[in-house]
């Protein structure tokens, strides 16, 4: 059974960062590029960060400069670390495993986590 187990999410104060972690069991990811998401309350869930199986990475553009997304393939796990943290960055995060397809796209990828709560105060 595949899983992907998001965590690190939590309440922060604007400026400040986190460091969510996406942890795989059930098969291997490590030729998949994975990626990031988030959902605001009310809103579509959208792209925030991808990465490829050879470390290659691209961002949505209102996280350039802030967030990072980074992986461990001996671990099976997908990081995103999050910093100057803004009001606007909160939402329920989710990893994915990528399929096909453009990486900016939710039908792209085929698991995904059940999310994790970040919020962000001013």
């Amino acid at each position: 059974q595949v899983q992907l187990v998001e965590s690190g999410g939590g309440l922060v104060q604007a400026g400040g960062s986190l460091r969510l972690s996406c942890a795989a069991s059930g098969r291997t990811f490590s030729n998949n590029a994975m990626g990031w998401f988030r959902q605001a309350s009310g809103k579509e869930r959208e792209f925030v960060a991808a990465i490829n199986w050879i470390g290659g990475t691209v961002y949505t553009d209102s996280v350039k400069g802030r967030f990072t997304i980074s992986r461990d393939n001996a671990k099976n796990t997908v990081y995103l670390q999050m910093n100057s943290l803004k009001p606007e960055d909160t939402a329920v995060y989710y990893c994915a495993a990528h399929y096909s397809g453009s990486f900016a796209y939710t039908s792209s990828y085929r698991y995904w986590g059940q999310g994790t709560q970040v919020t962000v105060s001013s």
